[in-house]
């Protein structure tokens, strides 16, 4: 396989690192106005429409191209939570509009949510309805010319900020019971929650969504009634796949930043990179980074070509999250002391803790990939 890029796409992502690391890194804790403040730059960068069709002002790159710029954004931008917050912007809410909205629809908001003006939030998880998602309580029900919705979401990434939410409900049984809906922030029947505090993802405002008595146009649905399941299934196939480029690139400033550090950091005389200890596990840190890396790209290539990742892409979360975690255990080993006051190798893997989770845990990975493999189904007993 061979996933050199570009020339364009080449000096994008180095423009893009090196603007990341300028003018994207923000303030602890969190702040609102200094969110949306940066989240316009990359509005103007070109970040938050990487991949929406340049007819409704994005730059409308590949699947390939996309995971690359999210790996410059994650090197050049040491809070990792703003760049969740964009990727999942871009993957979960945009591009589901970009495949499955109307005309109407697509030019409503994709230029605003390509230029950075509007941020957009994907609530479908609930309390009872994580991994068992099909076991959402938020109804939506038709009356006339309009949907009423009922309910709670909970862990809505950008919620507290959002201006648009890509919203589940459930309309019918089974799984063409459940619509989509595009519902701006300032309708009265929708209620964001305070920012929730996390281990990780800190820069990455999330909260609780409730819908009470909540009115909605029909011109609001996405995708048509009952195709709710189908455009979650397309908006997860981009997350899982482009969104952990981010990580990629985080994992390798911290892997950068530990190679200089063992190199500079003297004990009994020597660099304690010319012990072997630390070089061997150094050496695994490339090994896990590279190995995922990999698989990321391929289910990027399987995306682009339009082919089903299902398989990869299970794979590729699951190799990417894991490794952050062992990356950001090892460079805090690495560092002794140092590793666990404020710093980056202790922020990564905070940051890395949420990406078992996310997205589909990696359990559930492991049983997409599993049924995708044909295990668990029952042969046909042959007749003689």
């Amino acid at each position: 396989m061979n996933f050199d890029l570009p020339p364009d796409v080449e000096a994008m992502c180095e423009a893009l690192a090196g603007f990341a690391r300028r003018d994207l890194n923000g303030p602890d804790p969190f702040e609102p106005i200094d969110f949306r403040r940066r989240w316009q730059l990359a509005g103007k960068q070109g970040v938050l429409g990487a991949t929406v069709p340049e007819e409704y002002g994005g730059s409308g790159l590949d699947a390939v191209a996309a995971v690359a710029l999210m790996e410059a954004l994650g090197s050049g931008c040491t809070d990792t939570g703003f760049a969740f917050s964009a990727a999942a912007h871009l993957f979960a809410c945009a591009m589901p509009i970009v495949e499955f909205g109307t005309p109407e629809q697509r030019q409503r908001w994709l230029p605003r949510l390509s230029s950075g003006e509007l941020i957009a939030a994907h609530a479908i998880t609930e309390a009872e309805a994580g991994s068992d998602i099909f076991n959402m309580g938020t109804r939506a029900e038709l009356r006339g010319d309009h949907y009423v919705l009922d309910g709670t979401k909970v862990f809505t990434t950008n919620a507290p900020v959002a201006d648009v939410f890509l919203v589940q409900a459930r309309t019918g049984g089974g799984f063409f019971g459940i619509t989509a809906f595009l519902i701006e922030a300032g309708n009265p029947g929708l209620h964001a929650g305070p920012p929730y505090t996390k281990v990780g993802l800190r820069g990455s405002p999330t909260a609780e969504v409730y819908f009470a008595d909540c009115r909605v146009p029909l011109d609001c649905v996405l995708g048509g009634a009952g195709a709710g399941a189908s455009v979650f299934t397309g908006s997860m196939k981009w997350e899982r796949v482009c969104l952990f480029g981010v990580y990629l690139g985080a994992m390798r400033r911290v892997l950068d930043s530990t190679i200089a550090f063992a190199n500079d950091r003297v004990q009994f005389g020597s660099a304690i990179g010319e012990f072997q200890a630390v070089s061997h596990r150094i050496v695994d840190m490339v090994a896990a980074l590279e190995s995922a890396r990999l698989l990321l790209m391929k289910a990027a290539a399987e995306l682009s070509g339009g082919g089903d990742c299902e398989v990869s892409s299970g794979l590729a979360k699951v190799a990417v999250s894991e490794a952050a975690v062992k990356i950001g255990l090892d460079a805090i080993q690495l560092r002794g002391a140092l590793g666990v006051t404020d710093g980056e190798a202790e922020t990564l893997l905070r940051d890395a803790l949420p990406s078992r989770i996310f997205s589909g845990s990696n359990e559930i990975q492991k049983n997409n990939v599993a049924r995708a493999l044909g295990l668990g189904r029952k042969r046909p007993v042959k007749h003689r």
